[in-house]
């Protein structure tokens, strides 16, 4: 299926100030993130953001980069509009919404994110990885995906029951830790887009619950791992010494 790789990139992180230019080795964490997503060879690969030094240093390192509007309220709405300016015949049917902010991504998680679309019924694709450690059961920043698995045919697929911050499902058995990778159908991005804020997704800050609530099928491929999300310069550190030569 043709696919677009859409990095979602912008400089208004409070916890880690420009965040994106942040040093790793000499080149820029965005440029990180690019690279990784061009190893994973699933698809055109492009950075939307809305700042200049952004786009000037994906392009300088050889990448794609798109200039998009200030005062989009998710990285879903920059997607969107960076795929209708760079794609508008829509040759591409599969959008990955891939965050900026993971520059120790295997490349392979993209396509294990992808994966589960060759199913035509579902709308979403994303992944998660079985939490080992008993603290982040209960962790609120640890988002957890309830799901029910897809049996033979699928077994390491779920089918997106409801996400939350909250410790659950309840009673002995997996938790799984969801990793906010997401892969549209084309289709799917533009009724996603096109919806208002949800209840629970208000309530719990969990922009994918508004897919659900709107009666969206999403499917959960189970991985093994869980990138590095750099949101503090102590994720930065814990970074450079992961991608130290």
């Amino acid at each position: 299926m043709p696919t677009i790789i859409v990095i979602p990139s912008r400089m208004k992180a409070t916890r880690l100030p420009n965040k994106p230019m942040a040093d790793i080795h000499g080149e820029p964490m965005i440029v990180h993130c690019w690279r990784q997503a061009m190893a994973a060879e699933a698809g055109r690969v492009v950075v939307a953001t809305d700042t200049q030094e952004i786009a000037d240093a994906i392009k300088s390192s050889g990448g794609e980069a798109v200039i998009t509007r200030e005062d989009h309220m998710s990285g879903s709405d920059r997607v969107f509009e960076a795929v209708s300016k760079i794609d508008p015949d829509i040759n591409a049917d599969i959008v990955v919404n891939l965050q900026g902010d993971l520059p120790t991504l295997e490349p392979r998680l993209v396509t294990e994110c992808i994966a589960p679309l060759s199913d035509p019924a579902t709308h979403i694709a994303t992944i998660a990885a079985e939490i080992k450690v008993e603290e982040e059961r209960n962790a609120p920043h640890i988002v957890k995906v309830v799901g029910t698995p897809q049996g033979m045919a699928a077994p390491s697929t779920l089918r997106a029951l409801y996400f939350t911050r909250a410790p659950a499902p309840h009673g002995d058995g997996p938790m799984y830790h969801h990793i906010g990778i997401y892969a549209y159908r084309r289709t799917a991005l533009e009724r996603f887009v096109s919806l208002r804020p949800s209840p629970l997704e208000q309530r719990e800050k969990l922009e994918q619950l508004r897919a659900l609530e709107d009666g969206m099928r999403i499917d959960v491929g189970i991985v093994d791992t869980v990138p590095l999300g750099v949101d503090t310069p102590a994720d930065l550190e814990r970074a450079r010494e992961i991608l130290s030569p």
